[in-house]
This record gives structure tokens, sequence and C-alpha cells, in this order.
């Protein structure tokens, strides 16, 4: 049988020379890309994810490793191939708890590392989680230590979404439907892009950047699995009278000099309506004053709504107001803003 020749080096993009933690890192770094979990409507994908598997199955075990190096720069595509001298007896064994059909393998691994024998499937055991990747990726449903692909059921991948609230949705809360866009399968097997609505319960409070989940709302499962999480994360959009700084509500008070100088009850809106605010007679520009609890956060948590306040002045003045003003200057000449 005439069996392609398969380049591992190549297909995990390290040199011939490269150390085992080389082969790692290469391998982890290029599995990650193309897990089927990740991709699951790209068989491309899963291609790509069996033959970086298979690459490394050889290349992270030193014997095996030696006899397919022992191959040589010269193999022809198509060439009859015989198993190099000093190899006819290796026993390759793949050790662990989970099982996996050898199918998944090209004819050149069976070739080189031998089948069941009898023209029938060899059965390799894979071992362990798949959770050395670091980096959050742990724990793959279905997929083995190496690499090894199962066509047994699967969790599906977590998905991510933005969801855009305005200051008032996320001060208040409650339940907002929503459209997202996802792949589905068509009847003919082909992906296609569809929509799905959905109710999104709001926590009362939440800030710039928090996360809802919406459980087995993520990616579908492979072969009968669960499917992932959604995770949306809050977007607060801009305000036309209000500002953000974490948990705090920022509202500029525009007032006038006298207000500022004598005092004054002030109508300020908050996210819960207008309320009455008594300004402190000699306030200047820039304090603040506190509305407790007009903030966001949770229950406990809420920040506060923080008025700041900003005096302004007439841009053009009467000859009668300008009278007064000079008049108001002089009576209060034992007054300076500055102490410089």
């Amino acid at each position: 049988m005439s069996v392609e020749y398969k380049d591992y080096y190549k297909l995990l993009g390290v040199a011939k020379t490269a150390t085992q933690d080389e082969i790692s890192k290469a391998f982890k770094k290029l599995a990650r890309k193309h897990h089927p979990d990740l991709n699951p409507n790209d068989p491309e994908a899963e291609k790509k994810f069996k033959e970086y598997n298979e690459a490394y199955e050889v290349l992270k075990d030193p014997e095996k490793r030696k006899l397919y190096d022992s191959l040589g720069p010269n193999w022809q595509h198509g060439q009859n191939f015989q198993r190099p001298s000093g190899f006819e007896g290796a026993n390759y064994h793949f050790t662990g708890g989970q099982q996996f059909d050898a199918g998944s393998f090209s004819d050149f691994f069976e070739t080189l590392f031998g089948g069941a024998g009898g023209g029938g499937r060899a059965r390799f055991e894979r071992g362990g989680g798949y959770g050395d990747f670091g980096g959050g990726f742990s724990g793959f449903g279905g997929f083995g230590g190496a690499g090894g692909y199962s066509t047994g059921p699967s969790r599906g991948a977590d998905a991510n979404a933005t969801l855009e609230l305005t200051l008032e949705e996320a001060y208040r809360g409650g339940a907002k439907g929503i459209t997202l866009q996802e792949q589905t399968i068509g009847p003919d097997g082909s992906p296609r892009l569809g929509t799905k609505t959905l109710s999104v319960n709001i926590p009362p409070g939440v800030r710039e950047g928090g996360k809802i989940r919406l459980s087995g709302q993520g990616n579908p499962g492979r072969a009968g699995g669960k499917p992932g999480d959604l995770y949306l994360k809050v977007k607060i959009l801009p305000h036309a009278l209000f500002k953000l700084e974490e948990g705090n509500v920022i509202l500029d008070l525009p007032l006038s000099p006298w207000e500022a100088a004598l005092g004054a009850k002030v109508r300020v809106p908050t996210l819960d309506g207008a309320v009455e605010m008594n300004i402190p007679a000699g306030s200047s520009s820039g304090r603040k004053l506190r509305l407790g609890g007009k903030g966001l956060g949770g229950q406990g948590k809420r920040g506060d709504q923080l008025v700041r306040l900003m005096v302004q002045v007439p841009s053009h003045v009467t000859d009668a107001q300008r009278e007064l003003w000079e008049k108001l200057a002089a009576a209060s000449a034992d007054f300076s803003p500055r102490s410089f």
C-alpha cells in the first residue's frame, strides 16, 4: 500500500531540532486556535486539529520520534514503506483511560506505528483531560490528553456578547429583550446565519463591564452534549446629563452667582426623578454635594450621585446690571478669591 508522507515538524511549525518544550508549546498554541469546541461549525478546523494531534502524538514521545526521524529526508510520496530495521517488534502503547478510534489518524501513522492486524482498526487508549493549556483552556469534554478526538457528547463552548444599556436601564434593572446573531446548521448541513431573541433579567444597579450569564445560550454541544453559556458584558451608553465614575453618578449643576452666594433650593434631576436640593450659602464653583444611594451597584453597595456646582455668570449685561455689579464689587473690596 502506498501512503502519503506527513511532515510533522512542518505541521507544528517547528524545526527538526526542536526541544520537547518547543514542540509542546507549538502544539498547544495551534490546538487552542483550531479546537473543535471553539470552532463548532468549521469542518476545516476539526481536520487541522486532528493533524496537529497526530503530529504531537509522534513528536512528544522520544521512541516514536526516533522511528519517525529514521525515515530521513528522501521519503517520497507513494513509496512503499517498510519499518526501519530495529523497529519491527516495537509496540507503541497509548496509556490512559479514554478510548477512541485510531481511524482519527492518517494511513501514514498507522503504517508507521502499526494497526491491530487482520485488517481491523486499532483502538488506542488516551489519557487525561485537555487541561494543560493554561490561559483559561481546561477540561474540554471529549478530547483526550494529547488532543485525541472523540465523537462522544461534549459541552459547547461559552459565547460572549456586548449588552448596551442606557444609564436608566442599568440603574433600574428589569427585563429587556435582545436580538443576537448566531450561526446555525441548515437542513443541508451547511452553516447559516440566523437571529434569536432572548429576554435578559438585568440586575438593578449593574455597572459598566459587569457580566450577565445566560445558562445554555452559548454554542451548541457536540453529539448531543449540553450547550455552553452566553456571557453578556455590560456597556453603558453615554448620557446627556450624567457621567460615571465607577459606581457614582456625576451631575454638573449650573448656578447663578447669587444662588451660590446666598444659598438656594434648586430642583436637581436624578435617575429616580427630580428632587429638591438645598444649596448652602457661600458655595464655590466645583464644590460637590452628595445624594446618597442614587448611583449604581447592588443592594447595600449602591454608589451615590455627586452634584458638582458650576457657577455661571451672564455673558452679556445691560447698563443697569453693570452698575449693580460695580456697586457689589466696591462693597466687597475686602474679599479676594485668590490667595497669591
